[in-house]
This record gives C-alpha cells, sequence and structure tokens, in this order.
C-alpha cells in the first residue's frame, strides 16, 4: 500500500474538521478556532507525501483563479509538467483537475476516483469526525491523489472561498503562495470587512515560505502584514506590471481586461520564486535592487521577464473570464463576475472592447446583457454598475442550461427548486426596471444606447425578460443567427411576450449583436456548454 493511501485517514479527518473552541474577531462570531480541534488517539497528522509535491498555493477575492492560470502557464512553458486543481467548474467537473493544462480524461478520472473513493469508504467510521467528505473535500483530496500518481513537477492550487479554513489549507509545506486581490464576498463565511476576509485568506501563510500580494488597500494590507510577521511568513508587496515592463518590450497578455495586468504580475513574482528556489536558470534578470519599505512591507524583485514568461503570459487561456467569441454578427462576452469589485472590472472591459469594435457600415447594433446572480450576493448592486453600458435589452435566467437537467449532472445544484431560481430571476428583473425608471439618462460624454432606426428601442421599463433557461434565453437572443448554436425550433409560446417578440425581430434585422454575460460563473458554464459544444466531449 502507498504512503498516499495510508496517510487518506488523517487527511480527511483534518480535512472534515470543525473546530470547538471560539477566537476573537471573525472566529468568535463564527464558531471558528485558529487550531484544529483535538485529534483521536492514533489520528496524528502525517502527510509526508503531500509534503512531496511542488505547490503553489493561491487566495484572494478577485482573480486568483486568473492568477494561477497564468502561472501554471508560465511554468509549463519551462517545460515542467504541471498539476492545476481550480474552483469551480464551468461545462464538467474534471476542468477542477488539469494536468499540462488540460482537464484530465473521463479515463483518467476513472481510473483514480474509485480507487480513492473506496479507500476513504474503508477508513471512515461512525465518529462525527471521521466520514466520507463532502463535494469540495473529496475533489481536493482526488487532486492531490492525482498530482502525486501522475508524478507532476508542481502543482498550482486555487483556494476554495476562504483560506484559514479551507481544504485545501492541509497544505503544510507550499513552495509559495500568493494572495490576489480582495474584496467584501461570501460574507456569511469569511467575515463581514475586508479586514476579516483579509484575515480569512492570510491563513495560507506558513512559516518560513514566501508570499506574495498584489496592491490592497491599507486596512487588509496591514492585517496581511501583521499575520505574516506572526508566524515569520516573509510577506513581498508586487510591484506593477509597469515596472517589469520598463525598459523592454510591453507584456501581451492572453487574458483580457486591465485587472488582468494585477494578476499577471503577481504569477510572474510566484512563477519567478518557485524557479529560484528549484535552481532553474533564465529566472529573469533583476532590474533594480529596491531594500526600502513601501507601506513597511518589502517590494517583491524587479526582473526582466524572460522568454518563456512572456510567452506563458501569452498563451495563457483561462475560459469564462473575459472571454469573447465572435460568431457571424453576434458576439459573446463572458465574464464570470459576482463581486462589485470584479464586476466593476468587468464592465471597464466591456465597455473598452465596445471602444475597439469594428462598427458595421449599415444596420443597428444591439447590445444585450444576460446575468443571474446565486448565493448571498448583492444583485442589485451589481445590477446598478452595470447600468453606465447602456444596454438595449436585459435578459435574466437560471444557471439551468435546460428546463430539465437529465444529462447535465455536473451543473445541477440540488438545494434550490425551479421555483426558487425563477423567483430570483424574476427579482433580479424587479431590481433592473428600478434602477432603469431612476436612471434620468446616460451621463455627460458616456455613450447612448446603439440600437439604431428604423427600430427604436422599447421603452426602457419593458426591455428585460425573464426565461426558464439559458437554452431559451440564447435562442430569443440569438435568432438562429449564431453558425454553431442551432438548436430545434423554439418551443411554442416562447417569444409570445410583447417584449420578446417585437425585441426578436430587432434582433434578426441587426447588423450586430453584442452579449455580455455576466453576474455568475455557473451562468457562464452553461452558456459555453451551448455555444461550445466541443467543452463537453
Amino acid at each position: 500500500m502507498s504512503q498516499a493511501r495510508r496517510h487518506l485517514r488523517p487527511a480527511l479527518f483534518l480535512a472534515a474538521v470543525s473546530a470547538r473552541v471560539a477566537t476573537t474577531g471573525v472566529a468568535a462570531r463564527r464558531g471558528l478556532s485558529a487550531w484544529p480541534a483535538p485529534q483521536e488517539p492514533g489520528m496524528e497528522y502525517q502527510v509526508e507525501d503531500l509534503d512531496q509535491l511542488n505547490i503553489i498555493h493561491v487566495t484572494g477575492t478577485k482573480g486568483k483563479g486568473s492568477t494561477c492560470a497564468f502561472t501554471e502557464r508560465i511554468l509549463r512553458s519551462y517545460g515542467l509538467k504541471t498539476g492545476f486543481f481550480s474552483s469551480p467548474h464551468l461545462v464538467q467537473v474534471r476542468e477542477r483537475i488539469r494536468i499540462d493544462g488540460q482537464p484530465i480524461s473521463p479515463e483518467l478520472f476513472t481510473k483514480h476516483f474509485w480507487p480513492l473513493y473506496r479507500r476513504l469508504e474503508e477508513t471512515k467510521d461512525s465518529s462525527s469526525y471521521v466520514s466520507m467528505p463532502a463535494y469540495f473535500r473529496f475533489l481536493t483530496l482526488m487532486a492531490f491523489h492525482v498530482f502525486l500518481q501522475e508524478k507532476v513537477d508542481l502543482a498550482v492550487v486555487e483556494v476554495g472561498i476562504g483560506g484559514a479554513y479551507d481544504c485545501t489549507n492541509i497544505i503544510r509545506k507550499p513552495v509559495v503562495c500568493g494572495i490576489s486581490s480582495l474584496g467584501i464576498d461570501h460574507t456569511s463565511i469569511l467575515g463581514d470587512t475586508v479586514e476579516e476576509i483579509a484575515w480569512q485568506k492570510g491563513g495560507i501563510f506558513k512559516r518560513g515560505v514566501p508570499a506574495f500580494t498584489v496592491l490592497q488597500p491599507d486596512g487588509p494590507l496591514a492585517v496581511l502584514r501583521d499575520r505574516a510577521q506572526q508566524i515569520s511568513c516573509p510577506l513581498y508587496l508586487c510591484p506593477p506590471l509597469e515596472a517589469l515592463e520598463e525598459g523592454g518590450p510591453p507584456l501581451t497578455l492572453g487574458l483580457e481586461g486591465e485587472h488582468q495586468r494585477s494578476n499577471a504580475a503577481l504569477a510572474l513574482q510566484l512563477a519567478r520564486c518557485w524557479l529560484q528556489q528549484k535552481d532553474y536558470r533564465g529566472i529573469g534578470e533583476l532590474k533594480v535592487s529596491r531594500p526600502s519599505l513601501l507601506r513597511q512591507m518589502p517590494l517583491a524583485p524587479v526582473f526582466q521577464p524572460t522568454t518563456h514568461m512572456r510567452h506563458g503570459l501569452r498563451d495563457t487561456e483561462w475560459l469564462g473570464r473575459t472571454q469573447v467569441l465572435r460568431r457571424g454578427p453576434l458576439t459573446w462576452y463572458l465574464d464570470g463576475a459576482h463581486t462589485a469589485s470584479s464586476m466593476q472590472a468587468c464592465v471597464r472591459w466591456f465597455r473598452q472592447a465596445l471602444h475597439r469594435r469594428q462598427r458595421p457600415s449599415r444596420g443597428s447594433e444591439v447590445l444585450v446583457l444576460l446575468f443571474n446572480s446565486t448565493g448571498d450576493r448583492d444583485p442589485a448592486a451589481l445590477l446598478k454598475l452595470l447600468q453606465p453600458c447602456q444596454f438595449d435589452y436585459a435578459v435574466f435566467c437560471p444557471n439551468l442550461t435546460e428546463v430539465s437537467t437529465v444529462g447535465n449532472a455536473d451543473q445541477q445544484n440540488f438545494m434550490v427548486t425551479l421555483d426558487q431560481v425563477l423567483l430570483r430571476c424574476l427579482a433580479h428583473q424587479q431590481h433592473w426596471s428600478r434602477l432603469d425608471e431612476e436612471q434620468a439618462g446616460p451621463e455627460p460624454g458616456e455613450p447612448t444606447s446603439s440600437l439604431l432606426a428604423p427600430h427604436p428601442p422599447e421603452p426602457r421599463s419593458t426591455s428585460s425578460l425573464v426565461f426558464s433557461c439559458i437554452s431559451h434565453a440564447l435562442l430569443w437572443i440569438s435568432q438562429g443567427r449564431d453558425p454553431v448554436f442551432q438548436p430545434p425550433s423554439p418551443p411554442q409560446g416562447l417569444f409570445a411576450h410583447p417584449v420578446a417578440g417585437s425585441g426578436a425581430g430587432v434582433l434578426r434585422e441587426a447588423a450586430a449583436i453584442h452579449v455580455l454575460v455576466t453576474g455568475s460563473l455557473h451562468l457562464v458554464g452553461g452558456v459555453l456548454k451551448l455555444l461550445e459544444p466541443a467543452l463537453s466531449q
């Protein structure tokens, strides 16, 4: 029996415990502790095999997935065999566990799933502490198991929701840690303030392990600094990407949007730190030595990115994040922004992309929003941030690919009913209508709606629709004009609503249709499943 299998029981124990002793601050209010619960006799935590993995551990509120994608692609450009664990998946659960940038195959998933599942079945007992792990915990254990068995050179691991209490935090000896931009998110779990959230995210710091963070507001930055100092974790502040570009050609990023530059800057530091520790050549020549402290925190090295680093940044792909699909007259803009800060970045990216677009020589252009928001998000706040885009139509639907979820097990949510998600979509529509009524008009200098004569837009209060699933929403938006998305004829009465009927004519005759899909990564995943059928194979 392998070392990894022998140590599954204690690893499972640590992943499953919830501490019983409360401490101060957010931990006290949520019944959490900074220490694991007392272990049963003979359950000492030993994971020597997991310690052998070279792991880059990344958390944050916005951009941690993109940072991981940049980091993994940079290191893969050096010829290294990489593992990558991320969440959530967009189309299939296999996307969460990647080898060399690709989701593991169905055969590899099956090969590793059943032995791990059976082993965990053997180790569980009647104790409340040791039972079969929940969904995300199981996938976390499986990812580590796959990386060990497939003998990757390194693994980039994205933290789930939290940090201190995230089940990925069974990692004791990461090579380097990173924290992307912080903001308010998952307040029912992480805290009501960005400082509390920073405390949680800083929980991935380990004694003596270097860590890097992007520039944060003073409050959370101070929390991260103090947390790192308490355990002697060297924490560095990433210089902006402009500092690394100075004196050389500009860096080309595979992911669009200005906010991706912050993620790329962090990724470069994480990759270089790993390469430096492993004594790789070509880690990037230092451009200037900066021993001084910025905001009482050491500044990370400013260096000249290598050719491998440049190619890695340029070739990075990360589905559903500032992604553009151009299909005949339709252009789909996909970004799973679901926090206030990420939505602001999404809006900036979308408007910049529209500004750069090639306008049709004749005919009208239509702007469509496809939106949904789930969990404890504030949909009204997110929708308000979208108002400056001046959409002609706002479409709302649940994160259901089809009304019937048969055959879509990877995208099912058994915690809610169809009635519940439709009621939430109707609430989104009401929020949008209220915001539309409150909006007197575009601000000075703002572009107005691009819908041109001879089809004037419907009154703003009626320019929104709710559909029961993503497929029906895409049917209405595309009107059969997307060369790839060509489903059967729409159900009878689908366009019976007056707005749907009149809008269908406008969409059929438009010279260009620009569709922003945002608010939920699960919505983006459902859209991708339909627009890119190859992703389901």
